[in-house]
């Protein structure tokens, strides 16, 4: 199939290599041309996914009309907070018919909109899959075994991503008709990853981790069945799943930004290190705080997350205000 991936991130360079070797014809197009030919020349993505090189059979371009427009399946791989301007781009393009696969997690800051909302919004009904569960960029490009679910309300849209994306040396992918359950659960888990790092940077242990997870799958169900999600999602790969990677790898750049608080760092210090890699979890802790608010949600851990990074609250206090709690039943 001709698949093009649109961003130049890391997530979306690794499933670029994926399809490439599924034997696909695949193009990612970028934003930046002149970061485009840098990749060219350098056939890596340095920025985003280094030591990992680009076979010459994938192409690399920064024409959207290019890449959109003989292209089968259109995958999203722009951050979520900048996938509204990446789906404008696209809406005056030929995209009838086409299967739109969101690589992206987050809940859009203002509009509190999933992906599958806001695309809807720009570029009417079309055929959405989701790609969610436990899986880095840094290993999947490593051909690392790797399991996920396309979530999709049309079956034939998940089962045709399902059959393109799987590898059976090293990446399966599973379907569920599950779309709020599976962007849910991909968003909030960042939220979730920043408190682990926070714990990580403190210094506490293996206890106090297993309890942030666990109580953070209670916190993301209690939400996702509110807005309409399923039960079993939150206790699958995209939900479960995801949190355990995110909350535990030294890959995770949301983990790595809580561990830099809980360290004593200011956010915009910790971002402008980072320089222009994204952690998804920053925007959408601020999102998932307004949403859970709006529909009378109780999420303890999200408040705490949000009150460190947007209200500069020590993150100490937060870790004893969250133990101090009413006792209740589990």
């Amino acid at each position: 199939m001709k698949i093009s991936i649109i961003s130049d991130g890391g997530w979306g360079t690794a499933i670029a290599l994926l399809l490439n070797d599924n034997g696909h014809d695949v193009t990612i197009w970028g934003a930046f041309p002149d970061y485009i030919e840098e990749m060219k020349e350098k056939r890596e993505n340095t920025r985003f996914l280094k030591g990992i090189t680009l076979p010459k059979s994938i192409t690399l371009t920064a024409d959207i009309k290019e890449a959109v427009e003989d292209a089968e399946i259109l995958v999203l791989a722009t951050p979520s907070q900048y996938m509204r301007s990446s789906l404008e781009l696209i809406k005056p393009l030929n995209y009838s018919g086409k299967i739109f696969v969101d690589l992206a997690k987050g809940i859009e800051v203002g509009s509190l909109k999933r992906i599958s909302e806001i695309a809807e919004e720009i570029l009417g009904e079309i055929k959405y899959v989701c790609l969610s569960g436990p899986s880095h960029a840094e290993e999947v490009g490593k051909k690392i075994p790797t399991t996920v679910t396309a979530a999709s309300e049309n079956e034939n849209a998940a089962q045709a991503v399902q059959k393109a994306f799987t590898n059976q040396s090293y990446f399966r992918v599973y379907t569920s008709d599950d779309v709020i359950g599976a962007e849910l659960g991909g968003a909030l888990k960042n939220v979730f990853a920043i408190a682990a790092g926070v714990i990580d940077g403190m210094g506490f242990g293996d206890n106090t981790k297993a309890a942030l997870m666990t109580r953070g799958v209670a916190e993301l169900s209690r939400l996702g069945l509110a807005l309409g999600g399923k039960e079993s999602t939150f206790s699958g790969l995209s939900g479960i799943g995801d949190l355990i990677v995110t909350c535990t790898s030294q890959h995770s750049r949301n983990r790595h930004v809580g561990e830099e608080l809980g360290k004593g760092k200011k956010l915009e210090t910790i971002i402008e290190e980072m320089q222009m890699v994204v952690a998804e979890g920053v925007k959408t802790a601020k999102s998932a705080h307004e949403l859970a608010k709006k529909i009378g949600i109780d999420t303890p851990i999200v408040n705490e997350v949000y009150a460190c990074l947007y209200e500069d609250k020590d993150p100490r206090q937060g870790i004893k205000d969250l133990m101090t709690r009413p006792l209740k039943a589990e």
